[in-house]
């Protein structure tokens, strides 16, 4: 059994920083897809970060070059790294997980698997 558990949002200035951390247990990390999403109210659910199994990486080009999603296996932990910030990138931040099944980047939105959610909130 899949179990995900975000942890990391805050509040922060814009042009500030933030890391995102998703403690992941039942994971198959070298055969699974592990994403980042966000939704921010009123608006529809946003992949933000991918990777795969192999350790290879996919991102929108909102977040390109700002965010970088990495995995600790050893720690059973995924993570986010948020720079440069802005009040767009508020939202409720989401940990996904699920098998590869072929396909695994920052457009796929099917997951079987989701944890709670870490607010993110950005002020001018």
């Amino acid at each position: 059994q899949v179990r995900l558990v975000e942890s990391g949002g805050d509040s922060v200035q814009a042009g500030g920083s933030l890391r995102l951390s998703c403690a992941a247990s039942g994971v198959h990390y070298y055969s699974y897809c592990m994403a980042w999403f966000r939704q921010a109210p009123g608006k529809d659910r946003e992949g933000v970060a991918a990777i795969d199994g192999d350790g290879a990486t996919s991102y929108p080009d909102s977040v390109k070059g700002r965010f970088t999603i990495s995995l600790d296996a050893a720690k059973n932990t995924l993570y986010l790294e948020m720079n440069m910030l802005n009040v767009e990138d508020s939202a409720m931040y989401y940990c996904a997980a699920d098998w590869e099944d072929g396909i695994c980047n920052s457009h796929r939105v099917a997951f079987a698997n989701w944890g709670q959610g870490t607010q993110v909130t950005v002020s001018p």
